[in-house]
């Protein structure tokens, strides 16, 4: 019997390769054959679906401070994610950040190395971003890239978006989380609305209803008026890896997160890899409570194992719960 690991991380516990290689001692440890294909949806961990990071490069933080960024170039295609660059994580948390100032010139500094270094294909990850500047930062460092849609032997980039929010909505929905109050919320829509003109009258691209063009607080407006597509990015990150052929030839697949909620089951790693391997194929262990009805066996890890255990241990916890699921099915 054969076990496909397709997780993806459990944040603030475990990378979505670690609980991967977890499931696979498990597998092994019951006689089981086991792939491991850790997954992601565009935010952080996309690197890590990839193989992880294999080169660095020094670039512009969310609020000016040098950030060192690990990315992946592999052949023609590079993979690089916004939160090693202009994530809320280096400005300190929400508490610590300039909502206003934040920017994501780092993020285009990284994407700009890649294609220095003779990326053909870029693929960037949107997730856990401090900012909210249009992704202006960004399209500063590459308009003389663009544009940046594949054709005619030039670059492209493909955005990996884990949202579909809105160009003008991008302050209202996420602002906030990264420590913009009411008054910042207004003014910052405020420069969304008058650089979603720029961008058109400068590039030709009406950014505003592109769905997911207001991801990591416009960035992915901000690439895409420079030609680059948005797509959603649990779809981009399954059709690059391969997880298709993958979930074929497994006689069971074993996915997860930290919480399973109504959002695992749209768009996200969870969903869409229980929507591919259909109905008695799929088993989903999570770290939290399981808070929504799924048509496939679940481990709640604190309700197995108490939340101590779930939080300090949640690798051996991952391990216990995937030979529970795996038992009496060879």
């Amino acid at each position: 019997m054969h076990l496909l690991a397709a997780p993806d991380k459990f944040r603030g516990t475990a990378t979505a390769p670690e609980v991967a290689a977890a499931m696979a001692t498990a597998a092994r440890e019951t006689g089981w054959t086991c792939s491991e294909l850790p997954l992601a949806d565009g935010g952080e961990g996309t690197v890590g679906a990839f193989g992880g990071p294999n080169r660095e490069t020094v670039v512009t933080g969310p609020l000016g401070r040098p950030a060192t960024a690990g990315w992946r170039l592999d052949g023609g295609r590079a993979v690089v994610e916004m939160a090693t660059a202009s994530g809320l994580q280096l400005a300190g948390g929400a508490a610590h950040n300039d909502p206003v100032a934040a920017t994501t010139r780092g993020t285009g500094e990284l994407v700009a190395a890649a294609l220095d270094a003779g990326a053909e294909r870029v693929l960037v990850g949107i997730g856990g971003s401090a900012t909210t500047d249009g992704g202006l930062g960004a399209v500063e460092v590459l308009t003389r890239y663009a544009p940046l849609d594949g054709r005619d032997g030039r670059p492209g980039v493909s955005v990996a978006c884990d949202v579909t929010t809105l160009f003008l909505d991008a302050a209202a929905v996420f602002a906030p989380q990264k420590g913009a109050d009411a008054a910042r919320v207004a003014l910052l829509r405020d420069r969304l609305e008058a650089l979603a003109n720029r961008y058109e009258d400068e590039f030709g691209v009406d950014v505003r209803n592109l769905p997911g063009s207001g991801g990591a607080g416009g960035l992915g407006g901000g690439l895409a008026a420079l030609g680059a597509r948005l797509v959603p990015g649990f779809r981009l990150i399954a059709d690059a890896v391969g997880l298709a052929d993958a979930v074929a030839s497994a006689d069971l697949v074993v996915t997860g997160e930290g919480k399973l909620d109504a959002q695992s089951l749209t768009g996200k790693v969870v969903g869409g890899v229980a929507e591919l391997a259909g109905p008695g194929r799929t088993a989903a262990v999570v770290g939290g409570r399981d808070d929504v009805d799924v048509p496939f066996p679940v481990v709640s890890l604190i309700e197995a194992y108490g939340r101590e255990r779930a939080f300090t241990d949640t690798l051996g916890c991952v391990r216990d719960a995937t030979a529970r699921l795996l038992a009496g099915r060879g």
